[in-house]
């Protein structure tokens, strides 16, 4: 952990030195608070949403209307997290800039996956809590720079399956349903 104004900071779990802004393939996990099933639940092989299920669902699918650069790949919402392949297929210039050059350091850039993630999750809370539902996001998110065809194509098969691997993860739980 480092320090920034004398207080303790976990460290960015991205890879040091890479530019996510950089044009290329992420495989994105994002997981619900307390890993609480909000989307829904898994019936055989498919993934019933709930109501928050459908609001994440819909901003994911909305992301690049919102993140000029941005397309998606495969995708899945499951009962307590998503999946996701984001494209970056443009770098955005950063045109706004700040005047704290620590906070500009520290900050995600315009363009990068860091700040379509963070619209994506900041979209959903909204969404939900507008909508009367008790709902929560794991702090940051997982991702994984996918290097080759090959890695693309093994993941994307991840993602497909995942709704028909359900009873085998180790996060799975029938037991709430929001």
């Amino acid at each position: 952990m480092t320090l920034f104004k004398n207080k303790y900071r976990i460290e960015s779990a991205r890879l040091k030195g890479w530019d996510y802004r950089n044009p290329g393939y992420y495989f994105v996990t994002i997981v619900t608070k307390g890993r609480v099933p909000y989307f829904g639940k898994v019936e055989g092989d498919d993934v019933r949403l709930s109501a928050i299920g459908e609001i994440a669902a819909q901003c994911w699918a909305e992301n690049p209307q919102h993140h000029a650069g941005i397309e998606l790949d495969e995708w899945v919402i499951m009962p307590n997290h998503a999946h996701g392949i984001v494209v970056i297929v443009d770098r955005v210039v950063e045109t706004l800039h700040c005047n704290v050059s620590t906070m500009a350091e520290i900050s995600p850039k315009t363009g990068s996956l860091s700040v379509a993630m963070r619209s994506f999750k900041s979209a959903v809370t909204k969404l939900a809590h507008n909508a009367g539902h008790e709902f929560g996001w794991q702090e940051r998110f997982w991702d994984h720079i996918i290097r080759n065809e090959a890695e693309l194509n093994r993941i994307r098969n991840y993602i497909r399956a995942n709704p028909s691997n359900w009873k085998n993860d180790r996060n799975h739980d029938d037991g709430l349903w929001m």
